[in-house]
């Protein structure tokens, strides 16, 4: 019976030793495993640094730019007012334009026979001076042959 015992014993000292190798063998691919995860974190670590400056940076772009668009589009509502101004003055003009054109109009309808009447006293009075002139150069002829 003691054979049995320290055979018994031999075989939990071999189990147990069996059991501390693959034990070993197991927190040292453990060890290994951690090792490359710290190693991977390490390196995600110092990207998500960079990541982080970028954005930083990106972030204070961006609101540079939205700053300067603010201002443009400000800037760009003057110009769309006086454009709208300089428009309504333009559209006042016209219709003074028109006012004054129909005003005209209606002079020259109401004038019209006064007008014609002016236009045949010109033409009257052109042709009396043409023909005072064609006497003054008869006469004059004439005055010339007598010498």
């Amino acid at each position: 019976m003691i054979n049995i015992l320290y055979f018994s014993v031999a075989v939990i000292a071999i189990g147990f030793i069996v059991l501390v190798v693959y034990l070993s063998k197991t927190l040292k691919s453990l060890t290994r495993t951690l090792n490359h995860v710290s190693e991977s974190l390490v390196g995600i670590e110092k990207q998500i640094d960079g990541v982080t400056k970028e954005t930083e940076i990106l972030l204070h772009r961006t609101n540079e730019l939205a700053s300067d668009l603010q201002q443009k589009a400000e800037g760009l509502n003057n110009v769309v007012d006086a454009v709208k101004e300089v428009g309504d003055t333009v559209r006042k003009f016209n219709g003074s334009l028109q006012s004054v054109s129909t005003s005209v109009n209606r002079q020259l309808e109401d004038n019209k026979d006064k007008m014609a009447n002016v236009i045949q006293w010109g033409q009257v009075l052109f042709e009396l001076k043409d023909k005072w002139a064609e006497r003054k150069q008869k006469k004059y002829s004439v005055q010339r042959e007598e010498i």
